[in-house]
């Protein structure tokens, strides 16, 4: 059974799990589902075509599911999916998908801070932390475990890599690679996120062979491409290193280089 507040506003065409709360002047619009244990606290608003996992808590004053900001936007139905167990917290944005791909996805664990945007067409990964006022545009790529500092500002179609960290205040133009950390304004390759591949249980081991890989691609004697070929050609190819060649072979924008 849910616990709605006297003064939320629920439409009858909404799919409530088993112990959801609403609280007071929170509204749910039609076509949103919100999964068992979920949380929404006062004045947020879960808009049409939004469907939410379990365990997840929006907090006060967020936009969940709003229309996509896109002049192209003709009043498609499309979607917004959010994983188990996501925070987002007061007054962030989500925007739902566009035409282009139909939905906007965050992932689960996922912790969205206060007045971050995550923009359409989005594909946002487990486990990401995106820190107060990350602004992230339309068709953009981040995958499991990464984290976003204070006020960065990610182009669209830019790609992320899984276990990387972009410093605070960074404008992102182009893709980071798994890994690694990068920041400032051009963005630069400020060398691995060795406190986050340690966190998540990283050996020695594996972290050298990472490191060893981004030695070729951030060395002064190699393009990106004769560096790929150097790795190929001189490493074992485990799954890190597979990861790795594959995000910078399959980069539309270009990765982030060196100081």
């Amino acid at each position: 059974m849910s616990n709605i507040g006297r003064f939320a506003v629920v439409s009858p065409k909404a799919e409530l799990g088993s112990n959801v709360i609403i609280k007071d002047f929170a509204v749910i619009e039609d076509d949103v589902v919100l999964g068992n244990d979920t949380v929404v606290e006062q004045n947020a608003i879960i808009k049409s075509g939004t469907t939410i996992g379990s365990s997840c808590r929006i907090y006060n004053g967020a936009v969940v599911g709003s229309d996509p900001q896109d002049l192209k936007y003709k009043n498609e139905p499309t979607r917004l999916f959010i994983g188990d167990n996501t925070v987002v917290r007061e007054y962030a944005t989500i925007a739902r998908g566009t035409a282009y791909s139909g939905k906007t996805t965050v992932g689960k664990n996922t912790y969205i801070m206060n007045y971050s945007h995550i923009a359409h067409d989005d594909i946002i990964g487990d486990n990401v932390i995106l820190v107060n006022c990350v602004e992230i545009a339309g068709h953009v790529t981040i995958e499991d475990w990464v984290y976003v500092s204070t006020l960065v500002g990610i182009h669209q179609f830019v790609k992320v890599g899984r276990h990387s960290l972009i410093s605070y205040i960074s404008k992102v133009t182009q893709d980071i690679p798994p890994f690694i950390i990068a920041g400032g304004n051009p963005l630069t390759y400020m060398g691995l996120n060795l406190v986050g591949l340690r966190r998540r249980g990283f050996t020695n081991e594996r972290i050298a062979k990472i490191k060893e890989a981004y030695s070729y691609i951030y060395s002064d004697k190699y393009n990106v491409s004769d560096s790929l070929k150097a790795i190929k050609d001189s490493m074992e190819i485990n799954e890190d290193i597979g990861h790795i060649l594959s995000f910078i072979e399959t980069s539309e924008r270009g990765i982030v280089r060196n100081r």
